[in-house]
């Protein structure tokens, strides 16, 4: 559900540029663009990884399944107030409102997965396939409904499903530390003992003294990772939908559908994300086969070659296009059961929601920038620049995982 409303997000982004000619700040009025556009959505997707850490905090400390639930009530509330948003204003306040639920999200399920489930990378692969789903379905459903409707009653409409999702949550039973209660009780439990009692922020010094252990370790690499994840997530996929309209795909015809126009990009965005259920997949099962370090290396360097490539492949035709399309979805995805398994590996269980607080702010929260930063290079400077920033931000994060591959595995969690 979080990721049905994120990626829905850059569907609309070609029809607000369309909408609106200026957004009035109060003071001034600003002109529509892309960068402007982008800056605004990046209010949203900024609080949706800031909020990450107050919610891994209180992940610590109050039942996931309350906190999951809280969140898809918001963001159910936050697109209903996108539906009647008259300005491009209101539609950065629902952006912020939608920012704000779904931030509770990710250390919320995360956590749980990682005290409630003993096979992490397996759990973590179904999760970031379902996952992936939503970021495929999310785009698909948007496109077919704005084929038959205008946009605020499409937005209306993917609120209800919300609802449903937070019903089922609010009536979910589950033991959510069941992982750890089966190792504590035998004596093997490598994660230095985890407890409500034992772990969790109580109080500013408690965070700080908390924070301060968890930066000065291994685990300072991994929140670097999530970093240049979160930028080049976010600055290739905001704008893409625009990209590929810009891009020549004479062999695709456009769908008509009620005199509205389906154009072929927008089937290509989402099979470049369906694409993303298999590296989901594939890295979570590799996780648990070996040294999540080495996926972050060989993911992400791909990454870095794949950005390099994707515009020169385009050029060349429709083939070369779905291709390099196929490769960017599958390797976006697959960088991130690594990284989330590696938080695991190199924080104790009794500070995990705050370890992942901490990862999706800089997924999520520092990663929104990448928003603006796709919106501002497209706006002052070509495509081609954007690409080569974006192969630097994932060469950096490979280069990171080499350090990783290097330390012994022993010097996670523990030592």
């Amino acid at each position: 559900m979080v990721h049905t409303y994120e990626l829905s997000i850059p569907v609309l982004i070609p029809i607000w540029l369309t909408e609106f000619s200026v957004i009035d700040v109060g003071l001034a009025q600003v002109p529509v663009n892309e960068a402007t556009i982008g800056a605004l959505v990046t209010v949203g997707f900024a609080l949706f990884g800031l909020g990450a850490l107050p919610s891994g905090v209180l992940v610590d400390r109050i039942d996931a399944r309350v906190l999951i639930t809280a969140c898809l009530v918001g963001m159910g509330a936050s697109f209903l107030l996108l539906a009647v948003s008259p300005t491009p204003a209101v539609i950065g306040l629902a952006m912020a409102v939608w920012g704000v639920a779904a931030s509770v999200y990710h250390p919320s399920g995360l956590s749980l997965i990682s005290r409630g489930v003993e096979q992490r990378g397996s759990a973590f692969a179904y999760h970031g396939m379902a996952g992936n789903v939503g970021i495929a379905v999310g785009p698909l459903l948007t496109i077919l409904l704005l084929l038959a409707f205008d946009w605020r009653v499409v937005v209306a409409i993917l609120a209800l499903p919300a609802a449903l999702a937070a019903l089922y949550a609010f009536r979910a039973d589950i033991d959510e530390r069941a992982a750890v209660a089966a190792t504590d009780g035998s004596g093997e439990s490598g994660d230095d003992g985890d407890s409500r009692a034992g772990g969790g922020v109580d109080s500013l010094g408690d965070f700080l003294s908390q924070s301060r252990h968890l930066f000065a370790g291994a685990f300072v690499v991994v929140f670097a990772v999530t970093l240049c994840s979160g930028l080049y997530y976010r600055g290739v996929l905001t704008f893409l939908p625009e990209l590929l309209d810009n891009l020549a795909i004479a062999a695709l015809a456009p769908v008509e559908f009620g005199g509205r126009t389906l154009q072929p990009s927008r089937y290509i965005y989402v099979g470049l994300l369906m694409v993303g259920v298999g590296g989901q997949f594939v890295a979570g099962k590799l996780t648990d086969r070996g040294r999540p370090e080495v996926g972050i290396l060989a993911g992400f360097g791909a990454l870095a070659v794949i950005a390099l490539l994707f515009l020169p492949a385009a050029a060349l035709g429709l083939s070369a296009l779905l291709v390099v399309s196929a490769l960017l979805g599958f390797f976006l995805f697959f960088v991130q059961p690594f990284y989330q398994a590696s938080v695991a590996e190199y924080t104790p269980a009794g500070t995990r929601g705050l370890s992942y607080g901490f990862t999706y702010l800089g997924v999520f929260g520092v990663g929104a920038l990448g928003a603006t930063l796709a919106g501002t290079m497209l706006t002052f400077f070509a495509p081609q620049q954007l690409f080569v920033v974006l192969a630097g931000l994932a060469a950096v994060a490979a280069g990171l995982g080499i350090y990783l591959v290097t330390r012994a595995p022993s010097t996670a969690v523990g030592t």
